[in-house]
């Protein structure tokens, strides 16, 4: 058992105490071995007896030279599901409750659940919740034989061994993984139910896909905690950008699921010959590169999960972060083939210590190359491989918080043209006034092809600071902090960009890497005022009347979609109305008791079609 200075709440304490057996694992190694049945197994089935289905596999675990890979027998969970999260207890909140989507309370099923775990062979650990310095920890519950969960919960949050603390610790997260209720109660989709109570935050982590819990289950529980003393965790990541003359951009990428936050940790990939393709012409099949003589040395900050911490603060003007991660949970499936992604491709291969992967093909024994995706079916790869990768083996990783100087915006486009309008009017990259960045925060379109979760092809948004998913109590409060930010950091410049689409031309996450180029080569100076323009849409800020990067010009058609032939005015037109109206369906609902009054005055000015210069004058620019 765990040692007297771990107090942990009385309703663990007993569980853990008569259990059918439990074992606590200090490290991920031990994880590690345990996922596959201990040292003498390569090949392992997570299986549970399920009424009416008998002997149910859920995953194939598969010990390999460089960690644990798992893959799940069905094809539904190899994705988060948007719609996991449900909240059990009373206290604020504008998630659905529990008792309005299933007819019934929570406690009987509470009472089940814990009554399930006490007949099986339990393994458990704890775990610390964001950055060292702060005394938030956890603890985890589960079925022995799921030990990739933990495992995969314990590179993300870092594992403690409770024998070399040093003070007494309070757990404050409990996460019970309980997966035979997915099949039971459910209907086989996946549910995480979150209970606050005054003494614990409760997870009960009703399936085996680690997305929905042990990744962003336990962010729900720093999101609350922000919202309780005041401080917010951004869904983003962050990068230090090194010039080839030696200045430092810091650069906030934040965005919906899918959005591009982990591949602005991603170095540019040459062609062939040296050149960086920009895009290519989805009709014409044209493609129009640049080229870049020297890159930009890349030192990654976080990848999906930042802190803006009252005690980063240093009296500047700049928003300061810092990781709320030990490890990152890395999507491949825009690396297709050895050589796409040189850094994470060498990171995974020749691991210094067990990583987890996910919806990669293995062979027991064998080696996870991480664009193996594994085939929702014949010809189909599956479009959310993933790997967890402890950050500290990242070369030139940065440990403290940082002053960001450019906050980044990222949305997943669909193609445009006349003939099949859509929201993909975004140019390479746009400046934002304050108000606006706030407003796109406010809205975050999950946007195009999303491949990081189970959806419809359908517009969609994740609300606040695209982190409203994963959070559990109201979203004026929310609306509020992340406004404040913007309003106290008045140095940081905002941009939009997409990924996957300008108009035509597919571009992938070029747009966020060729900005993140440009950006830091010109570090803090000042655009000229003849170099952008009012966009044509508003909501896209200013669009850039010409971009040199190196001497190479970006040609125009990529700055200023409506300049594509297939696209011209008549498209970028409708597309922008499709963009406006999301804009004027997802803003009324925060205009609600408690909105700050700045606030309300920006949504009200977007509801009202306001122009670029309005917004400016909003924040007296």
């Amino acid at each position: 058992m765990l040692p007297e200075k771990i107090r942990l709440p009385d309703e663990v304490s007993g569980l853990l105490k008569n259990c059918k057996s439990c074992t606590c694992f200090k490290s991920s190694a031990e994880l590690a071995e345990a996922a596959v049945g201990g040292s003498d197994n390569n090949n392992f089935e997570v299986s549970y007896e399920i009424e009416g289905k008998g002997n149910y596999v859920e995953a194939v675990v598969h010990r390999v030279a460089n960690g644990i890979s798992v893959n799940y027998s069905e094809v539904y969970m190899r994705r988060r599901d948007p719609d996991t999260l449900v909240v059990a207890d009373e206290k604020p909140s504008d998630k659905e409750r529990f008792s309005d989507r299933y007819g019934r309370e929570f406690g009987p099923l509470r009472d089940q659940t814990l009554q399930w775990l006490k007949d099986q062979d339990l393994g458990y650990f704890i775990f610390q919740i964001g950055p060292s310095e702060f005394s938030y920890y956890g603890i985890a519950v589960a079925p022995a034989n799921a030990a990739f969960f933990c495992m995969g919960l314990s590179l993300l949050q870092k594992i403690v061994n409770a024998e070399e603390l040093t003070e007494d610790v309070a757990v404050k997260s409990v996460v019970y993984v309980a997966p035979t209720f997915r099949h039971t109660h459910f209907d086989g989709k996946q549910v995480v139910v979150h209970n606050r109570t005054d003494e614990v935050y409760e997870i009960f982590s009703y399936n085996l896909y680690p997305g929905p819990s042990a990744k962003k289950g336990i962010y729900g529980v720093l999101l609350s905690i922000g919202e309780y003393e005041g401080w917010s965790a951004p869904h983003c990541s962050a990068v230090q950008s090194v010039s080839p003359y030696d200045n430092i951009t810091t650069f906030m990428h934040e965005g919906a699921s899918g959005g591009g936050k982990s591949e602005m940790l991603q170095l540019i990939v040459r062609e062939p010959e040296g050149s960086v393709l920009i895009g290519e012409n989805t009709l014409t099949g044209e493609k129009r590169a640049t080229a870049i003589p020297q890159f930009c040395k890349i030192n990654p900050v976080c990848d999906d999960m930042g802190i803006v911490h009252p005690s980063y603060e240093t009296g500047g003007m700049r928003l300061r972060i810092m990781d709320a991660e030990h490890g990152w949970f890395i999507r491949t499936d825009n690396i297709t083939g050895y050589g796409c992604e040189p850094q994470i491709e060498k990171l995974t291969i020749n691991a210094t210590e067990p990583l987890l992967f996910l919806n990669i093909r293995t062979n027991p024994g064998g080696t996870a190359l991480i664009w193996n995706h594994i085939e929702d079916e014949p010809g189909k790869p599956c479009p959310n491989p993933r790997v967890v990768v402890p950050r500290q083996i990242f070369p030139g990783v940065v440990n403290k918080p940082v002053s960001v100087d450019v906050r980044s915006f990222g949305v997943r486009t669909p193609p445009c043209s006349a003939e099949h309008p859509s929201y993909g009017i975004i140019g390479l990259f746009h400046i934002l006034p304050p108000a606006l960045a706030w407003l796109w925060r406010l809205v975050s379109p999950r946007g195009h092809a999303n491949p990081s979760i189970v959806d419809s092809d359908k517009m969609g948004s994740e609300g606040v600071g695209s982190y409203w998913p994963f959070a559990t109590g109201l979203k004026v409060t929310h609306a509020n902090l992340l406004l404040d930010q913007i309003v106290n950091n008045t140095v940081t410049q905002y941009v939009l960009t997409p990924n996957q689409y300008i108009g035509v031309w597919k571009v992938g996450f070029k747009p966020q890497l060729l900005m993140r180029e440009y950006l830091t080569r010109r570090g803090n100076a000042k655009f000229r005022s003849e170099q952008y323009q009012p966009a044509r849409c508003p909501l896209l800020g200013y669009e850039l009347n010409y971009l040199t990067i190196e001497g190479s010009k970006i040609p125009s058609r990529f700055l200023k979609v409506y300049r594509q032939e297939a696209v011209g005015f008549d498209g970028y037109d409708k597309g922008a109305e499709i963009l406006v109206s999301f804009f004027r369906e997802q803003l009324p609902q925060y205009l609600v008791p408690g909105m700050s009054d700045l606030g309300r005055r920006i949504i009200e000015a977007c509801l009202n079609n306001s122009s670029v210069e309005e917004y400016n004058k909003l924040f007296g620019q």
